[in-house]
């Protein structure tokens, strides 16, 4: 395996099944390991949409003992994986934990919560979760990069969205009572929890029509909670946008301060200009011209 691909995960032994069991599980290098990733993504999607049909009513009469034994089929197929995922590891605890385990685990529960709480079977769909490990096996890790530099950004602009919320829940709070108060029982604003419920479709500008204000002063104040929610949907969008365009030139002056050599062992580009040695495997660098 060429430095820098290996594994987060550690074989449970040098030889023998468990480590061959490893190398087709977890490596996503070899003609067997990609076989078997391909394969387990297909189960992964024939189930979900099993799962899919099976909350169909036309089709549930017609084909239920069918779909019910494929769910029980993909269950003890995905769990019997989980488990040799578990086996064949140094740390199973850690990939227990790990949001990879996580997943593989709640892809399972569903069917035998099922037994206990009918209708549970339905929290299957979680599987398509697993979908994810097509950026591993594809290689596409690269999105997952960047999706991490969006997630970035909406953390360092949590602060000033919870401020943004907690105006917005103001609004609506003081709104609802006003409306409350005007229109009344009457005229189907029964509580405040209610009244609130109307302000945040008015603010959202949804406007379902469910419950509508019937009196001059009620319209008047609807029409400026409308104003109002135009006026403050782009904030958080701003907001974001920013530190996100913040965040991409700080990467960008980074990206500038590097050079563009490359190890010679493991090929690894953007060591710092003065860097001797590559920062990953340690191999001489060569140097700048």
């Amino acid at each position: 395996m060429r430095p820098g691909t290996a594994p987060p995960l550690e074989p449970a032994s040098a030889t023998g099944w468990r480590r061959i069991g490893f190398d087709i599980i977890y490596r996503h290098d070899t003609p067997l390991s990609r076989n078997f990733d391909l394969l387990l993504v297909v189960a992964i999607l024939a189930s979900v949409v099993a799962v899919m049909l099976d909350s169909v009513a036309s089709i549930h009469l017609g084909h239920a003992r069918l779909l019910y034994g494929l769910e029980w089929a993909f269950t003890l197929l995905f769990t019997a994986e989980y488990v040799l995922r578990l086996v064949v590891v140094r740390r199973p605890l850690r990939y227990a934990l790990s949001i990879w385990g996580v997943i593989d685990l709640l892809s399972i529960l569903p069917t035998y919560l099922s037994l206990l709480l009918p209708g549970s079977q339905s929290l299957l769909v979680v599987r398509v979760l697993r979908i994810l490990r097509l950026f591993r096996i594809l290689k596409l890790t690269r999105y997952v990069e960047e999706s991490g530099v969006l997630v970035q950004a909406l953390w360092r602009s949590r602060r000033k969205i919870f401020v943004f919320i907690f105006a917005v829940v103001t609004i609506v709070v003081i709104a609802g009572a006003l409306i409350y108060v005007i229109e009344g029982p009457a005229n189907g604003f029964d509580n405040i929890p209610l009244s609130m419920y109307w302000a945040i479709i008015t603010v959202a500008t949804v406007g379902f029509g469910d419950i509508v204000p019937v009196t001059p002063t009620g319209r008047f104040i609807t029409s400026i909670l409308v104003l109002i929610g135009y006026s403050i949907i782009a904030i958080p969008t701003g907001i974001y946008t920013a530190e996100l365009v913040t965040h991409l030139r700080q990467e960008d002056a980074e990206a500038r301060s590097h050079d563009a050599r490359g190890c010679g062992q493991c090929g690894l580009r953007g060591h710092a200009a003065d860097a001797a040695h590559c920062r990953r495997c340690g191999g001489p660098l060569p140097r700048a011209d």
